[in-house]
């Protein structure tokens, strides 16, 4: 075998010295004509941590599988997962950002320790993928990512969001505690992530408009035979990587990046995808800017008419032929890059060439003529409130500016106290602070507030504005990764009860309607909140970078 193929694990297998390494590998099931054959990682993020990951044991193993008919070898590894649905409300949410530096940390140490020759990286969870990404701009070996897939829709359409609003309803006695429990009880079915275009669906979409994973790889539900067929399909494709050497920063130019973020506005997608793009562009090398999506966004329009501000789910979303179609009306409108490279060995233009366009009928996917809105609802506000940037969701239905009255709370649990206590009330600009990277530490998303809003029947009719994060599944009048953040003594630690605050996404400023020198009184005064953490959230506290850059800790 011509070692050109096999550029990192020769080192680790070849020659007399390398004894001691065959040996162990032969214990893990290596044979004799193994030691010859490109190597390929399986970074798995399997657990029976979450529903999104629970499946993805089956997926690597097919993906192996693959791997291994094509002429390579594969050896399995795992990575953490944390669940954000689960732990959201809580102080455990602090942990999940933190997860995608400790996944991408993993999985270098281990391609990178272990030699491997390329990589496939399966993710199902929100910060699996930025993570793996992340890894697989770092190492820039022959790489491949496969999306673990969508969960099939609970009962009566149902999926988490519908639990998380269920709760808002319940507190304000719509819904009685025997409804609760049916909605919780039926409204996770099985294996796959979130079934919305919240974080999840959105990042596997981002990922294949970055050209990192197969055509319509996410767009097929966890449990379904083709996303099997899809893993088994990209473990046969890394020995074509390997034998072209096309390396991830091959493909991740600046032109796959627009293109992410083409595909991500389109599909009206989640604020997440603003802070990871930023993160696997900083490791891939590109530079790439919160002005980048407003630069894209002015001239792409939302098209998808899908949870959570619409009506459908990605289930239905992939029933009708997934992203391919919409990817490809994206590039007869010009808004793509047709040149850019794929992991198919193709370039966009040619991978797209025999998809099909959507049905007539189809009703989840607009006409350019007819756009849910004209332009992004990923707005990148700045102002006196935000000087180094925000990101708001704005599709337009909550109206796309807001003049209010400022409710401070200095931590989430404070701010659902009085949500659920009925002490948030209409034309309220309610804001949670030092919930930033490292105030929070972590970043925290604000999924539990805002659906209790919604189901308080007042998602429209309240802002709210955080330094940390919100769910993909969060929708309303909210403005999230303010910078600098309240703990860095950013402008949102001085906003006081009372103050005015207003919000223009057409104009895309955040401004306090306090004068400079009352601000300047209100800094001299302020006092940082002390920040005991330690073990990991330490580390990372005192590591983390800005929100509009990435929140990256490398």
């Amino acid at each position: 075998m011509n070692n050109k193929r096999r550029k990192y694990s020769s080192e680790i297998v070849d020659g007399v010295e390398q004894a001691p390494s065959r040996a162990m590998l032969r214990a893990v099931g290596f044979k004799e004509e193994d030691f010859q054959k490109p190597q390929i990682g399986i970074a798995s993020t399997w657990s029976m941590v979450t529903p999104c990951n629970m499946h993805i044991n089956q997926l690597a193993d097919a993906a192996a599988e693959g791997a291994d008919i094509s002429g390579c070898k594969s050896i399995i590894f795992n990575t953490i997962s944390v669940s954000d649905g689960i732990s959201m409300g809580t102080k455990g949410m602090r942990y999940s950002l933190v997860s995608r530096e400790v996944i991408a940390d993993s999985i270098e140490t281990v391609v990178a320790a272990q030699g491997f020759d390329g990589l496939l990286a399966i993710g199902g969870c929100d910060k699996n993928m930025p993570g793996c990404l992340m890894a697989i701009a770092r190492l820039d070996r022959p790489s491949i990512f496969v999306y673990g897939g969508s969960i099939q829709p609970g009962k009566d359409r149902t999926d988490i969001i519908s639990v998380f609003e269920a709760v808002g309803a319940h507190s304000e006695g719509k819904i009685s505690d025997l409804e609760l429990f049916e909605i919780e009880s039926k409204a996770i079915p099985g294996p796959g992530a979130c079934g919305g275009m919240y974080t999840a669906n959105t990042m596997a979409c981002a990922i294949e408009g970055l050209g990192l994973s197969l055509p319509n790889s996410s767009a097929k539900e966890a449990v379904s035979k083709s996303k099997r067929e899809d893993c088994i399909a990209a473990g046969k494709t890394l020995i074509h990587l390997i034998n072209k050497d096309l390396t991830p920063r091959k493909i991740l130019t600046k032109e796959s990046f627009e293109n992410a973020i083409t595909v991500v506005i389109a599909l009206g997608g989640s604020t997440n995808a603003v802070l990871h793009l930023i993160a696997i562009a900083h490791e891939a090398k590109v530079n790439l800017s919160l002005d980048d999506f407003t630069r894209i966004g002015n001239k792409v329009p939302v098209l998808a008419d899908v949870k959570p501000s619409g009506n459908y789910l990605m289930s239905e979303l992939i029933e009708v032929g997934g992203i391919t179609p919409l990817m490809k009306t994206l590039l007869k409108e010009g808004l793509l890059h047709g040149e850019v490279r794929t992991v198919t060995g193709k370039t966009l233009a040619e991978n797209l060439e025999e998809v099909n366009e959507y049905d007539e009928d189809q009703a989840i996917i607009r006409e350019f003529s007819n756009p849910i809105k004209k332009d992004s609802h990923l707005r990148i506000l700045y102002g006196n409130l935000a000087p180094e940037g925000a990101v708001a969701k704005i599709t337009g239905k909550e109206g796309t500016s807001f003049q209010g009255t400022a409710r401070p709370f200095d931590s989430e649990e404070d701010a659902m106290k009085a949500i659920m206590g009925g002490a948030i009330q209409e034309g309220d600009v309610l804001i949670i602070r030092y919930e930033g990277p490292k105030g929070g530490p972590g970043m925290r998303e604000m999924l539990s507030p805002t659906s209790a809003i919604t189901g308080k029947g007042l998602g429209d009719k309240v802002a709210f504005l955080t330094d940390g994060r919100f769910s993909g599944g969060s929708h309303g009048f909210v403005v999230g990764h303010i910078s600098p953040e309240a703990y860095l003594g950013g402008p949102l630690a001085l906003v006081e009860e009372g103050d005015k605050i207003s919000i223009d996404a057409n104009l895309n400023e955040i401004n306090l309607d306090v004068d400079t020198k009352t601000l300047k009184i209100r800094k001299k005064n302020w006092i940082c909140p002390k920040n005991k953490n330690e073990g990991v959230l330490g580390k990372y506290a005192k590591m983390v970078s800005s929100a509009s850059k990435g929140a990256v800790t490398s």
